[in-house]
């Protein structure tokens, strides 16, 4: 089973960029997708989560405004749009699985391979 999250890149600080998480491979029930990220030096913070079934959203204080979680209408792909980005947001995304609606990591025990957002001009 595999949560596949891709869609990162270098993008120029206030640019935008749309991670996804896909549950295609994932064969395991779960009950919500969360994204955390890990900047260099710094430990893991999470973002967001959505939960699978009807499409409520969580965010932490460092995504409010700027962060937006979505699913799509099969619930295989989970995306999270980034907007107005700044070079601190520059760090590894990750999606992870739980079975409860939660923003702590140590719930989400299956975990995708991150990937790489670099906010820099």
């Amino acid at each position: 089973f595999q949560l596949q999250a891709s869609g990162g890149g270098l993008v120029q600080p206030g640019g935008s960029l749309i991670l996804s998480c896909s549950t295609s491979g994932f064969t395991l029930d779960y009950f919500a997708i969360g994204w955390f990220r890990q900047a260099p030096t710094k430990g893991r913070e999470a973002v967001a989560y959505i939960i699978k079934s009807v499409g409520r959203t969580y965010y932490t204080d460092l995504a409010k405004d700027r962060f937006t979680v979505s699913r799509d209408a099969a619930g295989t792909t989970v995306y999270l749009q980034l907007a107005s980005l700044k070079p601190e947001d520059t760090a590894v995304y990750y999606c992870a699985a739980s079975n409860i609606a939660s923003i702590n990591e140590d719930d989400y025990h299956y975990w995708g391979q991150g990937t790489q957002v670099t906010v820099s001009s």
